[in-house]
This record gives C-alpha cells, structure tokens and sequence, in this order.
C-alpha cells in the first residue's frame, strides 16, 4: 500500500481521532470544539480523504497563542483546527516509526519509551568518564526557522511519494492568523501541530549524525543540544566548528550569547544542573527551577485568594503542583531543599487557615479543639494569646503553639468528611521515590 492510503486508513484515522479527542484542547481558528470532530468526519471525512489523495487538501491556518516563558518571554504556539490535528496524526502514526528506528541513540526528545530523565542519567554517564567540559548550545528561535525545501529533501530520502510529500509540504505552509491578519510562513513547524515534534527530530537527525560521525559524545532533547568534551580547548573548537557547521547545512544560527563552553556546576539541562560528590557527578535542580516552584506556590496561597478558597481544593492543587515537580526532579539530590521548602510551605498553608478562621474568637475555638484531640498539651491561656495576637497573621503562624497545634503531622491528615486530602509532605513524597527507585 501507498503512504497516503495507509494514513487514509479506517482504523488509522480512528486511532488518530481517538487521540486527538483525548489531548483535549483548544480550538482553532474555525472554533470547532474536540467533541464535534466524530460527526463531521462521518459527514465529510470520504470528501477529506479524496483531498489527500488528489492533493488538494489545504490545511486551515493555524491560531497563534502565547505562553508564558520562564524569563517573562513569550512562546509562541500554532493551534491548528481539530480536523487538521487529526490529519496530522494520522500521518505522524505511519512516519513515526518509518524515522525513529534511525535515530540517534543521544535524542531523547519526543520519542516513545525515551525521556528526559534518561537524557539527564546520559550526561551524568559522560560526565563520570571524564568528559567534563560542557558546549552549551543554544539555536536561536529553531521551531520558526525550520528552512521548507531542506526539511522536505530529507524526507523525500526514505518516503518518496509525492502524495504525502505535498501533504507535509502543506502543513508547513498552513500559515498563521493573528488578530484578524493571515501570516503566510516560508520557514518554520509551528509548536502546537501533532507532527511538528517528529518534523523536528528529523530535521535536527542530520546534525546528530555529524556530531556521531566526528566521534563525539552529546545529548539532545528536541533543540536542546549539550557536548561533552575532556578539555577546554576542545570544547571550544567542536562549539565553533558545530555552529558553522549548523548555519551551512542546516540555516540555522546559533545564540552567541547564549552558548557557551562551561563546566558542569554552570551548565544547566532540561531544569537541571551538576555537581560532584565523593563518588562522582550527581544532578540537582537548578536554582531558577527552586525559584520558580517558590513563585508558583506563592501565586497559589496569596493570603487574599487563597482564604477565598476551600482547604479541600486548596490542598488539592497544592498537592498535584509539588507532587509533579518532585516527580520530575526526584533523580536529582534536593533533599535539604524540600526540608526547607517543606517547612515555608507549612507557613504559608497555617497563615490562610489563620486568615480564614478570621476572629479572635473562632481562633480560639478552633485551636483549643485541636488541643484537646491531639493532646498537644497548651493551657488555654497559651491559646488565648496566641488567638488574640495583633503581631500579623506570618509572625503569628510561627509561634511554638500553632506549629504544634497545626503540626506537620496534623495537616497531612485527610478530612473525609470535607472531601480534604492531606497536605504533601515534600521530603517524605521525595524519599519515597527515592525507596521505590
């Protein structure tokens, strides 16, 4: 069978709807919603799939949105319609494994059964042979300058039909509305399309294959590129031979700002950093991932809002935020930071339950109650002090009674009753990991 009827195929098609249906997500510039993409294809999809097949399928435009960056950047994504997203994953699910069977082994991005905690454990591998001069390297805006014509040449190297080629070809030249205007795109994948990840990893293939092919030792998650190199001489001479290399081949330029040759404890990779202990280099998180689960938490327990909100939906976003935080950094060393973290955390969560609990009176009440039921110990003149402190609700949530009175081991209990789960304990959900691990 040809490419395009395998893309075309009833149970292909369905596997790709089913998946589309499952991501959820917004609508595109046609405002079609996920859940009518069923019935439009049994009233349109023969029609569709004569388009493809005759070539004269056009994709809708895809809508721009901005996300928030880290640095107070924005990214910009393409949002394609739905019936476009399952058009290109019906195509992602026949080119997918026709590409990845020969990719490198040091990709790790956007590939099944690799991840990013594999890319980390590679670079620790390199690192403890001895390779420890980082090359940073850092492509400039990769995904919008993706260049058509070269994406396309090495495509056609192992699917030469003209059919899915022109298919490709038109998701690339989708184009862009933003506020009304139609953007017409000669380079760049849009981040957003279900094929862009794979178009990606295919273009980016050829650059694995030159590092592979000079010998040399290196880690790549989707445009994140890191070498290793034993000296620094060295590391800078593969940094400006790759990065001409990279502008010749590929028409890609990269950041000279932002690469550069350094050692590990400066290097930083997908959120983590590296440092080295008596039995060789270890990663951690690095100091902006630390600052921004701070934010983050700070954002979310805002005296004001937060004393707005119910405990039981409180606890719960709190806990689903530093549960997958954690999850994500539990192969990194942090222990000594969550008991930090853990304890500020606490803080925070007693000064909204003060907020809410608002009078002297209630206060009282409510921490006398827990007293008595937890056997804490405070007279009630102790308690009375503390519920009629006028010092502010954080000076006052540091006291010896209420770090008793609403102890770790009181706000990890679950409330059944209010449907409130317990509060996370960071270093106890970080070692549990580590136990499973």
């Amino acid at each position: 069978m040809r490419l395009s009827d395998l893309i075309l195929e009833s149970s292909n098609m369905e596997k790709a709807i089913r998946k589309v249906v499952s991501n959820r997500g917004s609508a595109g510039i046609d405002d079609m919603p996920v859940d009518e993409i069923r019935a439009w294809m049994e009233v349109n999809g023969d029609e569709l799939a004569e388009q493809i097949r005759e070539m004269k399928y056009k994709p809708s435009p895809v809508r721009r949105a901005y996300i928030p960056k880290p640095n107070g950047k924005k990214r910009p994504l393409g949002i394609p319609t739905v019936v476009d997203r399952v058009v290109q994953q019906a195509t992602y699910q026949i080119l997918y494994p026709i590409f990845d069977s020969t990719f490198s082994d040091s990709s790790f991005g956007f590939r099944e059964g690799r991840s990013a905690h594999q890319a980390i454990e590679r670079t620790l591998e390199y690192l403890n042979e001895g390779y420890e001069w980082v090359v940073d390297l850092d492509i400039e805006k990769f995904f919008d300058m993706v260049n058509h014509d070269k994406l396309i040449s090495i495509i056609r190297l192992k699917v030469n039909e003209k059919e899915t080629l022109h298919l490709i070809r038109s998701f690339l030249k989708a184009g862009v509305m933003e506020e009304g205007k139609l953007n017409r795109n000669d380079l760049g994948t849009p981040q957003g399309g279900n094929i862009s990840p794979l178009l990606a990893n295919i273009y980016l293939d050829v650059f694995d294959k030159e590092l592979e092919n000079r010998g040399l030792r290196f880690v790549r998650y989707a445009d994140d590129v890191t070498i290793y190199c034993r000296s620094e001489m060295a590391a800078n001479r593969v940094m400006r031979s790759v990065s001409s290399w990279l502008e010749r081949k590929l028409f890609l330029k990269v950041s000279p700002t932002k690469t550069h040759v350094v050692r590990p404890p400066e290097s930083t990779f997908l959120g983590f950093t590296f440092w080295k202990g008596r039995d060789g280099w270890k990663c951690k998180p690095a100091n902006d991932r630390k600052q921004r689960l701070y934010k983050n938490m700070k954002e979310l327990l805002c005296r004001r809002k937060a004393a707005a909100m119910p405990l039981s939906y409180l606890f719960t976003k709190v806990n689903q935020k530093v549960r997958g935080w954690i999850n994500y950094f539990s192969i990194g060393s942090m222990k000594r930071f969550l008991i930090e973290f853990g304890q500020w955390l606490r803080h925070k969560i007693r000064v909204v339950i003060f907020k809410q609990w608002k009078r002297p009176k209630t206060l009282f009440k409510n921490l006398m109650i827990l007293n008595k039921q937890f056997k804490t110990g405070f007279s009630k003149e102790e308690i009375r002090q503390t519920a009629n402190s006028r010092l502010g609700l954080w000076r006052t949530t540091g006291w010896r009674t209420v770090n008793f009175i609403l102890s770790p081991k009181v706000l990890a209990l679950p409330n059944k009753e209010k449907e409130r789960p317990g509060l996370i304990d960071p270093v106890g959900c970080y070692l549990n990991l580590q136990n499973k691990s």
